[in-house]
């Protein structure tokens, strides 16, 4: 067991090393959140507590976690997974004793935790900056951080199978980028829903997660809720972890 977390940890620093010399995996991971959550605090503004129940500060903290977690996590990895399947690393990676998991986790790692410290601060920004208190169930934020993390980035690795390049990773990573802002409550809480259109989008990728770091920073939300959301985040994972097993590439296209 020790061996595996010292070939992940070497995994990880070296996968550290590649992302501070690339600048634009940089860029993303470090100031386009903030970018992000400064549009969405804009936007959020100008809706009304009526059709706002949480308020404008909670819905941008919930907002912009998920921000975070998928540029930082889902977006950057894409990039970082596409990029060393094309330098020929992984395959030379999948010769050695690391198991395919450990690859995959050893690479995630500094995005993971960048993203992580990243929400950290946001979390005490938002107690500092717009006056919120702490989040109300802090166990149900964490669960939803974990949830979102373990989706996302075997997400990543599926999407890189569409990837040729890292050129076209910003295209290809569109898609579940605006269906998971629209649909899962960032850009867009779903509070201003219809509620037809809201049911539709508690079942996408991302939404089981984000429901339970919305009811972590809100609180309120009722046990049948919880369960549906954890149901709904734990088939999209089983769905995703079979396709990235079976779609996955480790080497580039001839």
């Amino acid at each position: 067991m020790s061996i595996a977390y010292g070939r992940l940890a070497a995994l990880g620093r070296a996968e550290l090393t590649l992302l501070a010399r690339n600048k634009n995996n940089l860029f993303i991971a470090l100031l386009m959140p903030v970018a992000m959550i400064s549009v969405l605090r804009s936007s959020l503004s100008g809706i009304g507590p009526g059709d706002l129940p949480m308020g404008a500060g909670a819905a941008t903290m919930i907002g912009g976690t998920g921000m975070v977690l998928i540029l930082v996590v889902y977006m950057a990895l894409v990039s970082a997974f596409t990029a060393r399947r094309e330098e020929l690393v992984l395959k030379r990676l999948r010769t050695g004793e690391a198991t395919d998991l450990e690859i995959l986790a050893g690479g995630s790692l500094p995005a993971v935790v960048l993203a992580l410290l990243q929400v950290l601060l946001l979390t005490a920004g938002g107690a500092i900056v717009l006056g919120l208190g702490a989040p109300e169930q802090p166990l149900l934020l964490v669960a939803g951080l974990v949830v979102a993390v373990v989706l996302l980035v075997p997400a990543a690795a599926l999407t890189t199978a569409i990837t040729r390049n890292v050129e076209s990773a910003g295209i290809t990573t569109l898609p579940f980028f605006l269906l998971s802002a629209i649909g899962s409550g960032m850009m867009l809480p779903t509070d201003v829903l219809p509620d037809r259109v809201a049911d539709v989008c508690e079942l996408l990728p991302l939404s089981g997660a984000m429901q339970l770091i919305r009811a972590g920073w809100t609180g309120g939300t009722g046990a049948g809720e919880l369960l549906g959301a954890a149901l709904t985040a734990l088939a999209w994972i089983v769905i995703t972890v079979f396709a990235v097993r079976r779609w996955f590439r480790w080497e580039p296209r001839r």
